[in-house]
């Protein structure tokens, strides 16, 4: 495996899209070690990732935050969360945390939520006084309450990838994704008041009832989503189906920012973006295999887990195995490779497949803002066009957070599994 992570690392510096860094060593791994192996079977391998039914959610959840972040959703969403708090000591940072919660209700990817409130947000926070990596690392950390309030597509690809209910994954994400706004809120406020910066002028009652008036549409993603999913009205397809309907509906005939050309490009844009994330599933899946078929977790697992493993063990590599993995790849790579390894030690060990979900789902969102290659670093690099030095300066005490939430799940899983168990 020597040469396969020599070529990961060496093709991931060099800027190849990982798409291409994870079929490519796939592909020389095979040719020079198993000369006569049939690249037909890890084509068969990467179609079987992408067959499942529940990956028909992916698409159209994106569908819906394209539609969305292509329409006045986003700013009205902030304009009500703003009325609200804006006057507060952290107002600004608070909104931004809000909105990323509120928007993830919709849209289910952290790289829209970036894109749709960050770019919104950052030159207001700017204008208010706040360093730029503070805004940095608050808008991509804050972005990744998006991979836990439902619809999470971190969600459905681990319920692919495990057999794990969607719907009960995301009922799970709820209390955990509240917990995280309201700790970000905190260190917002007291970082804030410490340096006297980020107020706004109190809104009037009447700019809140119009705010409100403006806002309160975009909540009925929620509605149709968790609501439609927990009253059994839809399945989670179904509900990703509904969601993009009720996107067209809001954007076209309430807010009338809907044209043609912008249906057009939310189209186009999203069988991209689909396409990436499918391609990234099925290599997952390959490199999944090719780990089995060379029975590599056989050999390596005993090791980190032992002979009787408890499940307080089992939790403990599990979630330092995909924090440390999304430091590097993907999260959707990261649960399609690493879920089939654990799933045997998971289940003998007892513990719930639904917190083991938030807890995995987390993580990768945890990765994904962490150095050296989280992916929601290089989106912001990307939207605001600024170093990578400014964009990570800050994100420590956010990351921190996380894990401190991380760890506040495992000892009190009830923060997670409330709702899921009242519900079913």
């Amino acid at each position: 495996m020597t040469l396969f992570v020599t070529s990961l690392i060496t093709m991931l510096l060099t800027g190849f899209p990982f798409m291409i860094v994870l079929l490519g060593s796939l592909i020389l791994y095979l040719t020079i070690y198993i000369p006569g192996f049939n690249l037909t079977v890890l084509i068969q391998q990467i179609l079987t990732g992408v067959t499942p039914p529940s990956l028909m959610c992916v698409p159209m959840f994106i569908l819906a935050a394209s539609l969305i972040t292509s329409g006045k959703a986003a700013g009205k969403l902030i304009r009500m969360v703003q009325t609200f708090v804006g006057h507060i000591p952290g107002g600004l940072p608070i909104t931004t945390n809000a909105s990323c919660t509120l928007f993830g209700s919709v849209s289910g990817s952290t790289q829209a939520t970036v894109a749709a409130i960050g770019g919104t947000m950052r030159p207001m926070l700017l204008k208010a006084g706040y360093p730029s990596s503070f805004t940095l690392g608050l808008i991509i950390n804050s972005s990744d309450i998006a991979f836990l309030i439902p619809p999470s597509i971190g969600f459905i690809v681990y319920g692919v990838a495990t057999s794990t209910s969607v719907g009960k994954l995301f009922l799970a994400g709820i209390g955990p994704g509240i917990l995280i706004f309201l700790l970000f809120s905190v260190y917002c406020y007291f970082y804030s008041v410490k340096r006297d910066i980020g107020r706004m002028p109190k809104a009037t009652w009447n700019e809140r009832i119009e705010a409100l008036k403006g806002g309160m549409p975009v909540m009925g993603f929620p509605i149709v989503v968790i609501g439609g999913i927990f009253s059994g009205i839809f399945s989670p397809t179904e509900a990703a189906a509904a969601s993009v309907g009720y996107a067209l509906i809001l954007e076209s005939f309430v807010y009338k920012s809907m044209t043609f050309d912008k249906i057009k490009s939310s189209f186009l844009q999203t069988g991209v973006i689909t396409g990436v994330v499918l391609i990234l599933v099925g290599s997952g899946q390959a490199f999944s295999w090719l780990l089995s078929f060379l029975r590599i977790p056989q050999e390596i697992m005993p090791i980190f887990f032992g002979a009787d493993p408890t499940m307080l063990r089992v939790i403990f590599v599990v979630v330092i195995s995909y924090f440390v993995a999304c430091m590097f790849v993907d999260p959707i790579v990261a649960i399609y490779i690493l879920s089939p390894i654990f799933h045997p030690y998971v289940t003998g060990s007892g513990v719930d497949p639904v917190l083991l979900g938030v807890l995995v789902t987390l993580q990768c969102a945890i990765g994904s803002a962490t150095p050296p290659f989280g992916c929601d670093i290089f989106t912001a690099q990307l939207i605001f066009r600024r170093p990578y030095l400014e964009v990570i300066r800050h994100t420590p005490p956010f990351i921190l957070i996380l894990i401190f939430v991380t760890i506040l799940l495992v000892l009190f899983p009830s923060i997670s599994l409330f709702i899921p168990n009242a519900a079913f």
